[in-house]
């Protein structure tokens, strides 16, 4: 019982401790210690370490700013989102499914450089009802386009959503697949497909 305290009590010092220690690092040495330990990094892993904009607002205000930089960030993603040149925005489930459920995300020092990457929808998301093994940081997609009518406003927001989420809500948990150069408007196109057709499993 005794050993059982003492550990609570170390343990409660050093949570206490630890936000002083923090608040003691600058963050132009923090910077400087990131600098040196990616000075030989590739340009895509730099480009994955530094914040851009939104996400300097988002890290600030721990996913709550103010309602003027939050319309800011609203309009700043928006204005980020690409369509296919073809105007069509659902394209092919079938490709969407494959793409979704290969387990290859975007990884750094691609073993493989030109392979399709796909969204690894399902490290967050259940697709069809019959997968056993998904992450739950997001909700349930199945039978998503099941109850709704699907319409050109519906598909229009889905794709938005999937291609640039914090253009929907600003410091969304979901990856900017279409923004970052993740998926390409006509992948993200299959994706609308996938969650919206009758026929995909999804909806199943």
């Amino acid at each position: 019982m005794k050993t059982a305290l003492k550990m609570s009590a170390v343990l409660a010092a050093c949570c206490v401790a630890l936000p002083a220690t923090a608040q003691e690092v600058s963050s132009e040495k923090l910077d400087a210690v990131i600098e040196a330990a990616f000075a030989n990094a590739s340009a895509d892993v730099k480009n994955r370490i530094y914040q851009d904009e939104t996400q300097a607002v988002c890290s600030k205000y721990r996913d709550n700013p103010p309602d003027e930089l939050w319309d800011a960030v609203l309009e700043r993603e928006q204005a980020n989102i690409a369509y296919p040149e073809s105007d069509v925005l659902m394209g092919d489930w079938q490709v969407a499914m494959k793409e979704a459920n290969n387990g290859y995300g975007w990884r750094i020092g691609d073993d493989k450089p030109g392979r399709v990457v796909g969204g690894n929808c399902y490290a967050c998301h259940q697709l069809a009802p019959d997968e056993v093994a998904y992450g739950n940081l997001g909700p349930s997609l199945t039978g998503y386009g099941k109850d709704r009518v699907i319409d050109d406003q519906l598909i229009k927001a889905t794709y938005d959503k999937i291609y640039n989420a914090q253009a929907v809500l600003p410091c969304s948990q979901m990856p900017r697949f279409g923004a970052n150069g993740f998926l390409t408007p006509e992948q993200v196109a299959d994706y609308v497909a996938m969650l919206l057709s009758p026929d995909s499993p999804v909806n199943e």
